[in-house]
């Protein structure tokens, strides 16, 4: 699509809401239930272009993107309606009579970007909160998952009018025009770097903007973590989608006394959960891409693999793998990994994992297996990341009560549920001041020891 087309489809959906046409409550109900039945209709069509794309199993795709995106649609159809009324705030006595109110409007035209690691989720996600805030939407999705793209394109051009949803497609030079126009809100889903450019770009327009980015997600296992359960729940969330997830647990940091028990469990779990030969596999993904296939192999250490470590280049599979011994200044603690590659590192006393994480950049999540509530609280409360599991990884997304965001380098903003909504919408502060009263003691002339001065005084303190 040409840098004129998007504009003439941007010129569109302005006039498009200022008709005023998606503020109705009926109108957002008949759009989220169109959503959701089409993707009761074509989840065969999304399997399939999410296999072709990367690899994934059906079952994969359905619990991860499908499943939770018809979940989210549900959670708003029950809230809407509650979450669209004007809420009612307390006034103070030097505004009597008067009432307060905090009425959600929508921001407008708002522009979706996302992902290729979950590219029906983490497009139609946010479309959802953004159809229920009453805007109009733009979605382009990542040129990496071009057959999801397709099927996007697809399905909603056949439910929605362009006027109100529509899809971009194409690659930097379509991304380049999109952020060069000025849209009313700005959601990105993806690396950190391009989160700048986007940055930069809605910063010249002043456009709010929700960044959600990744980063080094930490897995700490204390001396205290059932760790036959920890190991499988880290192994599902590491490499869960090839470990092409952006709160899949970066590395391990546990305590050194129980590191080599860890160990043997994760990759008793790696063969428990993806047999002897995950490479021969038929529903194991694949990289995206030869471009970041290189880049995962170029993290790996074999003389620190101890699990793994093998890849099929033609197929773009890399087998599960565990590399042991590993420290701050290895190659595979100097960026995001995102694949299936999962270090373990070591601590000594519980106080060098604040002092560790202290000065690293923020990451979008943390996982802590521990039974110690001391650890937890600490963790909670002592680290800076954007949201995370106590015994477990990854399921906190799975839930529209939690939001999901990041903090400093992963991220800005948070969106699931009735926060999602809010992230879409522009909260009007309106204060309704009655006719019958008209207090004197904000008027001019200003005089000291007046009743109106006492008065004054008396509410204001």
């Amino acid at each position: 699509m040409t840098a004129e087309q998007i504009e003439e489809l941007l010129n569109a959906q302005r006039a498009y809401f200022k008709s005023g046409a998606t503020l109705g409550y009926e109108f957002r109900m008949d759009a989220l239930g169109s959503l959701y039945d089409a993707l009761v209709k074509r989840e065969g069509d999304i399997a399939d272009a999410v296999k072709a794309d990367l690899g994934k199993s059906a079952y994969e795709t359905y619990m991860c993107e499908t499943g939770q995106i018809k979940s989210e649609i549900s959670y708003l159809k029950k809230h809407l309606k509650s979450m669209m009324k004007p809420v009612k705030v307390h006034t103070p006595f030097s505004q009597y009579p008067s009432k307060g109110f905090r009425v959600p409007n929508p921001y407008g035209n708002v522009l979706i970007m996302s992902p290729w690691n979950y590219p029906v989720l983490l497009t139609l996600e946010p479309l959802t909160n953004a159809i229920a805030a009453g805007n109009t939407a733009m979605v382009k999705p990542s040129a990496y998952s071009p057959s999801v793209s397709a099927v996007l394109a697809d399905i909603l051009g056949g439910i929605f009018d362009e006027r109100y949803v529509a899809v971009v497609t194409g690659g930097r030079s379509e991304n380049a025009a999109l952020l060069e126009r000025k849209f009313d809100m700005v959601f990105f889903t993806g690396s950190t770097n391009v989160g700048r450019e986007v940055l930069r770009h809605t910063a010249e327009h002043l456009t709010p903007v929700v960044l959600e980015l990744g980063g080094k997600s930490p897995c700490i296992v204390d001396s205290t973590a059932k760790l036959p359960l920890a190991a499988r729940r880290i192994v599902f969330g590491k490499f869960l989608n090839c470990g092409q997830t952006c709160v899949a647990p970066d590395y391990v940091l546990c305590d050194e006394r129980i590191k080599d028990d860890l160990v043997s469990a994760i990759c008793e779990q790696i063969t428990a959960q993806f047999g002897e030969h995950p490479l021969e596999r038929g529903d194991y993904g694949k990289i995206v891409s030869e471009k970041h296939f290189d880049r995962v192999l170029s993290l790996i250490d074999e003389s620190k693999v101890v699990r793994g470590g093998r890849y099929d280049r033609q197929a773009l599979r890399i087998e599960p793998t565990v590399m042991d011994g590993v420290t701050w200044d290895d190659a595979v603690m100097g960026e995001e990994i995102f694949g299936p590659v999962l270090p373990v590192l070591t601590y000594s006393d519980f106080e060098e994992v604040y002092s560790s994480l202290a000065d690293r950049p923020s990451p979008l999540a943390l996982y802590l297996f521990s039974s110690d509530k001391s650890h937890m609280d600490g963790v909670a409360t002592r680290i800076r990341y954007g949201g995370g599991c106590f015994n477990d990884t990854i399921i906190h997304l799975a839930t529209s009560e939690l939001p999901f965001g990041g903090v400093g380098d992963s991220g800005m903003g948070a969106y699931h549920g009735k926060v999602g909504f809010e992230t879409f919408s522009h909260v009007k502060s309106i204060l309704s001041k009655s006719t019958r009263i008209d207090m004197g003691m904000r008027y001019q002339p200003y005089k000291k020891g007046t009743f109106s001065e006492k008065m004054l005084r008396s509410v204001l303190k």
